[in-house]
């Protein structure tokens, strides 16, 4: 008997999957970037549809991207990094943008989502007033510096 004829070997032919069957391999993430600490590159990676090396990149481009890496050095990413990587993924595949125009987008959203730090009335009233006060004590030291003058009648 030869090998590889079918007449001596047990040969096993797997059953087609029903359509629609997912395969075992197949990761199941959740889809909410809020439902854990921290993600690996790979979890983010099957979450967006992107390739790893993609978000790599993004993270050469981008400079708000920025995850953290363990002590392994695997990049561990945040759930406002994920928000942020969802945003780009938007912009760039969605929308159409360059990545320079995604870049330019997010900073302008950024700009604007940060409140301005605005001077309150209480504390330029509390500048002005020491500013008087060093003048009128400067005034002061002036003339305790002046030489003292006797009056006219005391002779």
């Amino acid at each position: 008997m030869r090998r590889g004829s079918k007449e001596g070997s047990k040969q096993t032919r797997r059953k087609p999957r029903p359509p629609g069957d997912a395969p075992l391999a197949t990761r199941k993430t959740a889809q909410d970037p809020e439902s854990k600490l921290y993600r690996s590159i790979s979890e983010v990676s099957d979450m967006l549809r992107v390739k790893a090396h993609v978000l790599r990149y993004w993270e050469t481009q981008f400079s708000m991207l920025r995850p953290k890496k363990n002590r392994a050095g695997n990049r561990m990413y945040r759930p406002e990094e994920v928000r942020l990587l969802i945003r780009i993924k938007e912009l760039l595949y969605d929308r159409r943008f360059t990545i320079a125009g995604a870049r330019r987008t997010l900073l302008d959203e950024r700009k604007q989502d940060e409140p301005q730090v605005e001077l309150g009335f209480n504390e330029a009233e509390r500048r002005m007033l020491v500013a008087e006060l060093k003048a009128e004590m400067r005034a002061l030291l002036a003339k305790l510096k002046q030489p003292a003058v006797a009056p006219a009648g005391s002779r």
